[in-house]
């Protein structure tokens, strides 16, 4: 027995280890950028939106001294009216976290503008996304409107449908029917959600580039692949308020 038990221990010794597996629920590129853009959007009461927006205007400072205010707009078309949407940008979540100690330590911001516009305010909501690794925010040439396009892609992430993604967005850039200012995917919020945030002179113009890129066989082309992967698209015209970094 004493024998057979040490020519088992010796074989089992000599015996060469497989390898470990190791798996990876990444679906596309690493973040390894910490920043990040948080897009919010205040539904206001009826009839509120001027008083709303005016006091911001006075007060924007107070609050764009603790963080960078990237845009802001009024919805013109797409949903439901009387809405504003804007985007913050934060270097980190312990950034975020600490710009929010410090508004609520802030009297001036809060008995100037929080206190009196909480009232006005209906509903809020708030996405946590990044930009995607090829892109980076381009600053339109002047003022104009934006159309904040939202793509519902289906589960899988990048690895699944960035690149058909990408070509489709690229397409319209390239042959110069629109000017691209961002894109973004969601990191909080409905996951596999895309945001583009395009930029024309006018709503006459967008209408325009869209109609000829709806006859333009390299764009058709592109976006009829991306399109295998979408569940479901939404858009909102957006008018840039006074105040806004981004006209």
């Amino acid at each position: 027995m004493l024998v057979l038990r040490s020519a088992l221990t010796r074989a089992l010794a000599s015996r060469t280890l497989a390898p470990q597996v190791c798996s990876s629920f990444a679906t596309g590129p690493r973040q390894y950028d910490g920043t990040f853009y948080e897009f919010r959007t205040y539904y206001l009461k009826p009839s509120k939106m001027n008083e709303f927006l005016e006091n911001f205007k006075k007060n924007a400072h107070l609050r764009t001294a603790h963080s960078e205010l990237v845009g802001f707009w009024s919805v013109e078309f797409g949903g439901r009216m009387n809405k504003v949407f804007h985007i913050w940008k934060y270097d980190n979540f312990a950034h975020r976290t600490e710009v929010r100690k410090a508004l609520a330590k802030d009297k001036e911001w809060q008995e100037q503008f929080l206190i009196l516009n909480l009232a006005l305010i209906d509903k809020q909501e708030s996405e946590i996304t990044y930009l995607v690794p090829w892109c980076k925010i381009e600053k339109p040439p002047k003022e104009g409107v934006y159309e904040l396009a939202t793509f519902q892609m289906k589960p899988g992430g990048p690895a699944l449908w960035g690149d058909a993604f990408k070509r489709a967005v690229h397409a319209h850039v390239n042959l110069g029917y629109t000017k691209l200012v961002g894109v973004f995917h969601t990191e909080y919020g409905a996951l596999n959600r895309v945001h583009v945030l395009w930029w024309n002179e006018s709503a006459d113009s967008r209408a325009a580039g869209r109609h000829k890129s709806h006859e333009d066989p390299r764009v058709v082309a592109a976006v009829r692949e991306s399109v295998n992967y979408l569940v479901s698209q939404q858009n909102m015209l957006l008018i840039p308020t006074s105040f806004s970094p981004l006209k």
